[in-house]
């Protein structure tokens, strides 16, 4: 039977000089090694495996404290399990305290960063757990949804970068705008953006480009590139309008027409044949007040 923690009465020197409670936390093993030893939990095996290690819990106050431990990352943390979730600490004692981590037989090969937050009167302290599931991995980045509005006097191009495959990326973007009428209108060389995805991540960004054309067919190409990873890319195509100035122009159009069109018909009336009464006559004999 695994105890629930292994304590250590520490040597007085290691007591709190002044006597106030205090702890401290750390990857066991550490003692007595140059350096301080591990500064996090390292942990490397194929999907299924079961991880043991220890958490050593050290007070060396004057004292009992009690601190109350919870796993974070992978699966809301919920793959680290302790020994006990919350330990008491003697004065001038050190506690390791033994956890697992189970990993799912289905995970995907790569890193799986996670940690343990430790918390107890008043204090908190985080230790890393360094995960690394073996077995081949896969960078794959996609570009999608990409689409472009014209906004401010200018434009902006809005898309969504999502990693597709087991390995964390951080992506790189190129932006290319080619016109119908002016030929190649922006170019963005390829710059790293302040942006992690983890596997399965998917992040919308948005790209502004303040010197858009006013009048314009254009097609924008956008390519996001990242360690290990194809090139992906993606095209949409906008149309650049000055409605105002369009719908001035229609105006002025109709009323031209309207006005050739009065014209026309004002012309192709046919003159009345001699004799016949003129329009304003034709109305009176017809109300009976002719001559």
């Amino acid at each position: 039977m695994v105890p629930l923690c292994a304590l250590a009465v520490l040597p007085p020197t290691a007591a709190a000089a002044d006597g106030r409670p205090s702890w401290t936390a750390a990857p066991s093993g550490n003692e007595g090694r140059e350096g301080g030893g591990r500064p996090y939990f390292y942990l490397e095996g194929v999907a299924g495996t079961v991880f043991e290690d220890e958490l050593a819990l050290t007070n060396p106050g004057a004292e009992p404290r009690t601190v109350r431990l919870r796993g974070t990352g992978p699966d809301g943390g919920s793959w680290i399990v302790f020994a006990s979730a919350e330990v008491r600490i003697p004065p001038r004692t050190r506690a390791d305290v033994p956890f697992t981590v189970t990993v799912p037989p289905d995970t995907a090969p790569g890193d799986h960063p996670g940690a343990i937050a430790v918390s107890g009167g008043g204090d908190a302290s985080r230790i890393r757990v360094h995960l690394r599931v073996s077995g081949p991995t896969l960078a794959a980045l996609t570009v999608e949804d990409v689409v472009v509005r014209e906004r401010g006097g200018g434009a902006v191009v809005e898309y969504a970068l999502v990693n597709r495959g087991n390995t964390p990326l951080t992506p790189r973007l190129a932006v290319r705008a080619d016109g119908l009428l002016g030929g190649e209108l922006l170019r963005r060389a390829p710059r790293t953006l302040p942006v992690r995805l983890a596997p399965g991540d998917r992040v919308e960004r948005t790209e502004p480009w303040p010197g858009a054309p006013a009048l314009d067919a254009v097609d924008v190409h956008l390519t996001a590139t990242a360690a290990g990873a194809a090139p992906a890319g993606a095209t949409a195509s906008a149309s650049f309008v000055p409605w105002g100035t369009v719908a001035g122009a229609a105006l002025l159009v109709a009323a031209g027409a309207g006005g050739a069109l009065w014209y026309v018909r004002r012309r192709g009336t046919p003159p009345p044949s001699p004799g016949e009464p003129l329009p304003a006559e034709r109305h009176l004999a017809r109300s009976g007040a002719g001559s």
